[in-house]
């Protein structure tokens, strides 16, 4: 395996990650937090723990996911661009030229000149 697809096999796990991580989350406040302790009647601070456990590993993850994007764009195989710029150039200088269609004269008759 490549290094570059040793990091495309990694942001897609992060990414997986990251989906899952936001899918568990509700919008308005509940998701997996309101399902532990009912609500907002129970002092351990269990509810606030794991709201704060899904909103640090959501910025984690984000985080995460930049930084291989990032660091995967070094990675990436290199195309050489010395040869294709040589295969344009090659092209160029192999097509022919063709003579553009001459226009076409008209002759108006001799009462309108």
């Amino acid at each position: 395996m490549t290094t570059y697809t040793i990091f495309l096999v990694l942001i897609m796990i992060v990414a997986f990650l990251l989906i899952l991580i936001i899918m568990v989350q509700n919008p308005k406040g509940g998701g997996l937090s309101s399902s532990f302790g009912g609500g907002g009647t129970q002092s351990l601070g269990g509810v606030q723990n794991t709201t704060s456990f899904l909103d640090k590993s959501t910025w984690t993850l984000s985080i995460i996911l930049l930084a291989l994007i990032l660091v995967s764009n070094f990675a990436a195989p290199k195309v050489n661009a010395v040869d294709t710029s040589s295969e344009i150039e090659n092209t160029l200088e192999n097509r022919e030229v063709q003579d553009a269609p001459q226009p076409a004269t008209t002759t108006l008759p001799d009462s309108v000149q």
